[in-house]
């Protein structure tokens, strides 16, 4: 059964064609036809009654008020950006400090051995996009991501990460594969001095058969542990490869509290040079991940418990209703990611859950910032007060004192008028997401107009991060527009 239409790839060609989105045989598929190569069909997502509970957050951006690109509707996806079309503004930007990897992964194109040449924008250019960033409007955004290649080679990278601070990005990222962390405690002191936020580091598995840098990994972990630089684990998850060994990855995470804020699990995309067959064996789903996490946490993680990314958009109309001033928005598509949390305390993990009634949470604070618009700004403390009692009936009997902590922090953010508390709510919690990017296979132009995450490029544009690496292929048209020959000591 037709569940909407929307436009995709063909894979073979990479020509934008239409497609519909299909509910059937309890699962959701991705159909379209290419005049030249036929008809295709790909999972979109492995269970149709959770991508339709899903549905029920979507929250369609505005978009922002100062595109780079003009852009007629059917323009996507090549006309990126971020061009009229598009309805996100950038929650996190990526930026690619080089191509150069201490690694040489077979299945990895992005390093330079690789590619046969040198990607690697000099400082004045990198903070040159830094600032295009943050010019956009009506809300400048608050992350950045320094990525690769391994961006830990470049030796001006704390530089990069104190120039990051100082352009306005409050959030500063780097993602890594930790060799050089390991290796050197010194540089992990020098970012964080620098004002690095979090370490977002490739960790695929808790054995050596799933993740052969492990030693690596726990040596980079306890440096940064040492010097308390915030991490999350990112691991890039394959079916029949790693997918046994989520649970366990979530355990390892949780005894690393310390210095583990979470665990980022990304679905393999098949963005290289992938076979039907592989696509087929290998490719897993947010709601099989979630189904595996529940299974292997022996149920205290359920997959029920899991929400997609746009469900915490109360919060910013609540802050918006309250100040007056536009905030960040996370309206990426319902069906890009979901996440959970879980609090780590002496009895093992308490799923947030088991606290408060989410559904009746959101309801309730949707409710204060829908009560705080219509009634104006003399209503506003009266407002916030009756909120607070109504969310109060979400409250659950759970784990006394991570509830506690919990609803102590909430009041000190609505009623003392400090949003920044929210920070706090990582108090001993876990986050634990996924973001499921796209590929040529299951390319939903719908997803893609509502991305949140997006790269800057040198020549001054924001391109949504599953358009860079699919279709048209951004990442490799700009890579080699600013490139520069392998040097002698990168050749084979």
């Amino acid at each position: 059964m037709p569940v909407k239409t929307t436009k995709s790839l063909c894979p073979i060609c990479k020509a934008v064609i239409p497609a519909e989105i299909v509910d059937e045989g309890g699962m959701v598929w991705i159909t379209r036809t290419c005049p030249e190569h036929g008809f295709f069909k790909d999972l979109y997502w492995s269970d149709a009654r959770m991508y339709h509970r899903f549905d029920a957050y979507e929250s369609i951006g505005r978009g922002v008020d100062n595109p780079q690109v003009t852009a007629d509707p059917g323009a996507c996806p090549g006309a990126c950006g971020l061009c009229s079309n598009h309805r996100s503004g950038t929650l996190l930007a990526n930026i690619d400090l080089t191509n150069r990897c201490n690694l040489n992964c077979e299945f990895c194109f992005a390093n330079a051995r690789a590619c046969g040449f040198l990607y690697e924008p000099d400082f004045d250019d990198i903070v040159a996009m830094m600032r295009m960033v943050r010019e956009q409007k009506p809300v400048p955004p608050p992350g950045i991501q320094f990525s690769g290649g391994e961006p830990t080679l470049r030796e001006d990278l704390a530089d990069l990460v104190r120039m990051a601070k100082k352009v306005g990005f409050s959030q500063v990222q780097l993602a890594t594969n930790g060799i050089e962390l390991a290796r050197n405690i010194d540089l992990v002191r020098d970012l964080k001095d620098a004002g690095l936020s979090t370490v977002y580091l490739h960790f695929d598995g808790v054995s050596r058969d799933t993740n052969p840098l492990l030693a690596v990994n726990e040596k980079a972990i306890g440096n940064c542990s040492a010097i308390g630089m915030g991490m999350v684990l990112v691991p890039t998850i394959i079916k029949g490869k790693n997918d046994h060994e989520a649970g366990d990855i979530i355990r390892f995470a949780a005894q690393h509290i310390d210095v583990v804020r979470g665990v980022n699990f990304q679905p393999v995309a098949f963005t290289g040079a992938a076979h039907t067959d592989d696509v087929m064996r290998e490719r897993i789903t947010i709601p099989e991940l979630a189904e595996r996490i529940e299974e292997q946490t022996n149920g205290i993680i359920k997959k029920e418990y899991f929400y997609p990314v746009p469900c915490v958009t109360p919060f910013s109309d609540l802050v918006e209703a309250y100040t007056g001033k536009p905030q960040i928005r996370f309206t990426a598509h319902q069906h890009c990611g979901a996440a959970t949390y879980t609090f780590v305390t002496r009895n093992g993990l308490t799923p947030i859950n088991r606290m408060i009634d989410v559904d009746e949470f959101f309801r309730a604070v949707s409710t204060m910032a829908q009560n705080i618009d219509r009634g104006g700004s003399l209503n506003k403390a009266m407002t916030l007060l009756d909120g607070v009692k109504s969310m109060h009936n979400s409250v659950k009997k759970g784990e006394p004192g991570a509830s506690a902590q919990f609803w102590k922090l909430l009041g000190q953010t609505l009623i003392n008028q400090d949003f920044k508390a929210l920070k706090d709510f990582h108090w001993n919690a876990l986050f634990i997401g996924t973001m499921h990017f796209m590929d040529n296979f299951n390319y939903d132009l719908a997803r893609v107009q509502r991305c949140c995450i997006h790269y800057a490029t040198p020549d001054g544009r924001l391109i949504p991060f599953c358009t860079y690496n699919s279709g048209p292929v951004y990442r490799e048209q700009i890579w080699k527009k600013f490139s520069r020959p392998l040097p002698d000591d990168l050749k084979e």
